[in-house]
């Protein structure tokens, strides 16, 4: 554990590591120093963090619309956007100084990628016993998959189909997959997925084989031709939640055609906001999220490892669709 005095020759300051994204397309590791923990403050060392393939990778290419940068920011961006940014959110570490309850637990944040870092002690959550700590790096996204079945509502016994089989799909799959009498089928456009389908228990088809007339229609694929065909499987007067954020993209849509005759709504679901009829805050949200964490098929969404250090030369591999991957798990060093 690296530590300096500070710049006044009173308290300490740690050495650490982040990763940047120095221009759309581009990223670096930087050196940055974290200062002791004062007062209701807690300072973690990072064992694993989350590629988001979704929102991180359109913030990688520089694709966030001016219109939404303040709505995009993560709870600890450092930078703004378009670059130079410090962004993520999906960090599970382990607190080396703060109060005694926390000291030595495993905690999940909100942080980028960052080797060690401090924030107050409201910013982490213990992950609870029976989660391994590379699997708890999902928590933001299974987060997300909650808050979209509470907008959706499912109803005992519904025939439900989540249209794109990526993280967060998968996720909303999983969760669904334990929902009593539920007929759950993930439909994505790549055959592979069934590998992950078979894992959580649902079943899989391919966009034109995917069955129609189902109670509730889920869409994460981050494509206009998913929330098409979305609508097109939606049984008359029914609802289709709307996962995908589509960046500066320009979506349009068949309204002009079934959609009123049949009565469809299309509902958006976002994890920034929680339907004030649920009752619950945010933390509480969290703290469900990694409950079912508990659950081992989860790990078919882990689809990748790669230590801190290749972070620059693995963004633009999934930003440009060169690997594939769900969840991709980046590892940090026992000791950095």
């Amino acid at each position: 554990m690296a530590r300096t005095f500070g710049s006044e020759g009173v308290g300490f300051v740690f050495d650490a590591r982040a990763f940047w994204l120095v221009s759309p397309g581009e990223g670096e590791i930087r050196p940055e120093t974290v200062p002791d923990p004062g007062p209701g403050e807690v300072l973690v060392r990072t064992l694993h963090s989350g590629v988001s393939r979704g929102t991180e990778t359109l913030v990688f290419q520089g694709r966030v619309p001016q219109s939404q940068w303040a709505t995009m920011r993560a709870p600890f961006q450092a930078g703004d956007f378009p670059a130079p940014v410090k962004y993520g959110y999906l960090n599970v570490g382990v607190v080396e100084i703060g109060p005694g309850h926390l000291r030595g637990r495993t905690v999940f944040s909100l942080f980028p990628h960052q080797t060690r870092f401090v924030v107050p002690v409201e910013s982490v959550t213990v992950v609870p016993d029976g989660v391994p700590a590379a699997r708890a790096v999902l928590t933001g996204t299974v987060e997300t998959a909650v808050n979209a079945i509470w907008d959706a509502a499912p109803q005992l016994g519904d025939r439900i189909t989540v249209v794109g089989g990526g993280m967060v799909g998968s996720s909303v799959a999983a969760v669904l997959a334990g929902f009593p009498g539920a007929d759950v089928q993930l439909v994505d456009a790549d055959p592979a997925r069934k590998a992950v389908a078979d894992a959580l228990g649902v079943d899989f088809a391919l966009p034109a084989d995917a069955l129609s007339g189902r109670d509730l229609v889920i869409h994460a694929s981050a494509n206009p031709a998913g929330l098409v065909r979305c609508l097109e499987l939606a049984a008359p007067e029914r609802t289709v939640v709307e996962l995908s954020w589509y960046g500066d993209r320009q979506v349009a849509l068949p309204l002009g055609e079934f959609f009123h005759s049949r009565r469809l709504t299309i509902r958006s679901s976002q994890v920034g906001g929680i339907a004030p009829a649920r009752g619950r805050s945010y933390a509480e949200r969290l703290r469900l999220a990694l409950r079912l964490l508990r659950d081992d098929r989860f790990d078919a969404l882990v689809s990748g490892r790669s230590a801190f250090t290749e972070l620059p030369e693995l963004l633009p591999r999934l930003a440009g669709g060169g690997l594939a991957a769900l969840c991709h798990v980046i590892d940090y060093p026992a000791e950095n």
